[in-house]
């Protein structure tokens, strides 16, 4: 890519005109120039408006210069694995090329085994560009290289990852990015402990950003991306101060791990082993193996405490949890732009991980753009993996939620905010609902948002009691126009409470067919939601101020609104004690269904179209997944 010209005022004025007279000589002709400059520009206002006109239908914008809304026109490889830029880049790739990065720990993160100096290892990939050129790097770090049980390990990171690596490897290293691959503390090539997400963990992500930033070849702009836990690295390392993290993209990556696995206080099944199975899947049977954490002895116990005994202090028994928040450090600290990608059908890091977090960055001042689509833990381009989803998880969002586009999107982004190279992107939203359309919004939830709110005793009912063997049913009368929920719905439960505890599992549904919208989870020690439980006495009474998972649904115009609330539901443990007790639900109007609503019309300008439709019959499926 050339190097922009820059205009630069230079003074040239002649040295026979520095008396006074002669100024005077140089103002009368340059003012006579200067009219006549102006008798052409009227001219040409009055009869070039049409050359004007031309000029621009001749000339269409660059490829990277279409609106959103307009890139459907492009003439996009629609076959491919992944999303590709229309343009190749003009470089080769040099080879790749493995470095150790020192990392000064405190002394309470060292390893409490076997000691080895703590380094984090990458490997690297630059484009041949001409000497003394400096280039940006993108990068992704995660545990996930030669990870596994031994004769079952995944590929080092001196490989391109299936992820992000590879993509970015064919895709942008040829436009004069950078690629880096760094593994995690006590992953791959790396030393010292696996502090999973811990503080350890994010001082050495900390610590491989800001030598990608010095490097000699560097332009000193580092931007990262990853999905899963590639994607909560990001996180991690922003929450630094760190000059040269100019961007993080983080995909469907958790803000926290007590966040990632607890809603509303309630469990996912996968998180009192979380800990355990990581450790144990870096297990190589040598003396690496010998390394620990001293998190280690309590990351294990910390899912059980919580899980059984939240009510008497057992999240907050010591300070595993806190430890490894990333928001309010990235919220304090980070310096950079934000591009958060999520599904909203994703079960495994759910998606109100991205609301309120988009909001509170943007709030903060921060440039936050998002893309949301219906698809589940994966990347917005996998149509491969896209074209498997179940009715009610994303189907009928497809084949629209397949953004062929994306490389595009994300080629516009790192241009700015690694090369400084165009303007400064928007920050706004992308949006997709679950009937498939697309729309723009300035943040999310829009800002537009008028909550409808509806009384249980407007709903017909069916049962009162909501335990293992019991459950309560609602269904609201037909809405009489088209209703577009967009946002995260409320339901406030009066209940009354049997146990010490309980849970109940909201799944919302289209009455009139079944389809499946959206699902809300709470544990009654946490009723008003949050981390902080509260002991609750049987035969009390209390409001459970239940909060749906992101939603941008449509209920037809005729449909009814049904709403199942059972004792647990789909990836989550039951209540610890009081499952088979339960607890009786009031179904009057002390309880209230609060749906946030928008209208837009189908002339509305926010709706645009996206490249496609896409044949997944029709690939070459050259890449991974």
């Amino acid at each position: 890519m050339s190097e922009p010209l820059i205009a630069e005022l230079v003074d040239e004025t002649p040295v026979e005109y520095a008396d006074p007279k002669s100024r005077r000589e140089l103002d009368m002709a340059l003012a006579s120039t200067g009219a006549m400059i102006l008798v052409f520009i009227f001219l040409a206002a009055g009869i070039g408006g049409s050359l004007t006109e031309s000029r621009q239908t001749e000339d269409a914008p660059e490829w990277w210069e279409y609106p959103i809304q307009d890139r459907w026109k492009l003439d996009l490889n629609l076959t491919s694995w992944r999303s590709q830029l229309p343009e190749k880049g003009e470089w080769d790739i040099l080879p790749m090329t493995e470095h150790f990065v020192n990392v000064d720990l405190p002394l309470e993160e060292r390893d409490a085994g076997y000691p080895e100096p703590p380094q984090m290892h990458l490997a690297l990939w630059l484009p041949e560009v001409p000497p003394g050129t400096k280039v940006p790097v993108i990068a992704t770090i995660h545990p996930y290289y030669d990870f596994g049980a031994p004769g079952e390990k995944s590929p080092p990171n001196t490989e391109p990852d299936r992820g992000v690596g590879k993509w970015i490897y064919e895709e942008f290293v040829p436009h004069g990015y950078a690629l880096a691959q760094v593994s995690t503390f006590g992953t791959g090539k790396s030393t010292h402990c696996q502090d999973v997400k811990g503080r350890g963990e994010q001082i050495g992500i900390d610590a491989a950003v800001r030598w990608l930033g010095e490097q000699e070849w560097s332009n000193g702009n580092v931007g990262l991306m990853g999905k899963s836990y590639a994607g909560t690295t990001n996180w991690e390392a922003a929450q630094f101060e760190n000059q040269y993290l100019k961007t993080i993209v983080p995909i469907s990556g958790s803000i926290g791990v007590q966040q990632m696995f607890y809603r509303n206080g309630s469990s996912e099944e996968r998180a009192l082993l979380y800990d355990v199975l990581y450790e144990g899947a870096t297990v190589d049977g040598d003396f690496s193996d010998m390394r620990m954490c001293s998190d280690d002895l309590v990351g294990p116990a910390s899912p059980w405490t919580t899980y059984t005994a939240a009510e008497l202090g057992g999240a907050q028994w010591n300070d595993y949890w806190e430890e490894r928040y990333h928001l309010p450090d990235v919220l304090a600290n980070h310096r950079g732009s934000v591009y958060i990608v999520w599904g909203m059908q994703d079960w495994n890091v759910d998606p109100y991980h991205f609301s309120p977090t988009h909001k509170l960055l943007q709030d903060r001042g921060i440039t936050v753009r998002g893309i949301y689509g219906q698809w589940a833990h994966n990347y917005p381009d996998q149509i491969e993996i896209h074209s498997g989803l179940e009715s009610g998880f994303g189907a009928e969002a497809f084949p629209n939620m397949t953004r062929m586009d994306w490389a595009i999107e994300i080629f516009v982004w790192f241009e700015h905010y690694l090369k400084g190279i165009g303007p400064e992107p928007e920050s706004l939203v992308q949006i997709q609902r679950n009937d498939g359309k697309w729309h723009l919004e300035e943040t999310w939830p829009p800002k537009d948002v008028v909550d409808l709110e509806i009384g249980l005793d407007e709903m017909q009912t069916t049962g009162q009691r909501v335990s293992s063997i019991s459950s309560v049913t609602l269904e609201s009368e037909p809405f009489e126009e088209e209703t577009h929920i967009s946002g995260l719905p409320t339901l406030h439960l009066s209940v009354q409470a049997l146990c010490r505890g309980g849970q109940i599992f909201a799944t919302m549904k289209d009455g009139t067919t079944g389809l499946r919208l959206g699902h809300a989870v709470m544990d009654l020690r946490y009723r008003d939601g949050g981390y902080d439980a509260k002991v609750t006495v049987p035969f009390l009474t209390y409001n459970m101020q239940m909060e749906f998972n992101p939603m941008d649904v449509v209920i037809p115009k005729g449909h009814t609104l049904l709403i199942e609330l059972t004792e647990t539901g789909m990836d989550y443990l039951p209540s610890p004690d009081c499952a088979a007790v339960g607890m009786n639900v009031n179904t009057d109007s002390s309880s209230v269904l609060s749906l946030p609503l928008v209208d837009r019309p189908e002339e509305d300008p926010r709706w645009f179209n996206v490249p496609g439709p896409v044949d997944p019959n029709n690939l070459s499926i050259s890449g991974a997944l």
